[in-house]
């Protein structure tokens, strides 16, 4: 079975650094005409953005999309929350695991798949302390002088 292809839009590359990724559910994204015609462009920033739970919908906020700029009037606020369409059992799931303590739903990438649709990627994230970071780049950085180590035996 052939990978599905899909154009990588926005990545938050942040996201795996400041949390730990527990789970990870791709939503579809309620868009208008003008925004999706940016999102293709590639206009589009979510690092700063953010998902949330509000009667039994998911809505993320913060994600930036620049205005399309053929759009004139029919340009909408490029900041506006916009839902995600999930099933209904995995949006109770994904509450009954944000209401715990320390979780919180951050979006990892948002892509335009092999039928056009805009996509993102949720993960279900527990945040990191500091020495947690300071951890993971040591590990980095000790995997990176070990791959320098055996390219220069070679």
């Amino acid at each position: 079975m052939a990978k599905k292809q899909r154009k990588l839009v926005a990545n938050n590359k942040k996201a795996r650094h400041d949390y730990f990724i527990d789970e990870v559910y791709e939503a579809g994204i309620v868009l208008t005409g003008t925004e999706i015609k940016s999102v293709r462009m590639g206009r589009v920033s979510i690092k700063e953005s953010y998902a949330k739970l509000e009667n039994g919908e998911l809505f993320i906020l913060g994600m930036n999309i620049s205005p399309y700029e053929h759009g004139n009037r029919f340009n909408v606020d490029p900041l506006r929350p916009r839902k995600l369409l999930l099933h209904k059992r995995e949006i109770m799931k994904l509450n009954g695991l944000v209401t715990r303590k320390g979780y919180t739903l951050v979006p990892l990438t948002m892509y335009i798949n092999e039928d056009g649709r805009a996509k993102m990627e949720i993960a279900v994230a527990r945040g990191k302390k500091l020495y947690d970071k300071r951890e993971a780049i040591a590990k980095r950085d000790a995997d990176r002088d070990m791959d320098r180590a055996v390219r220069r035996r070679r």
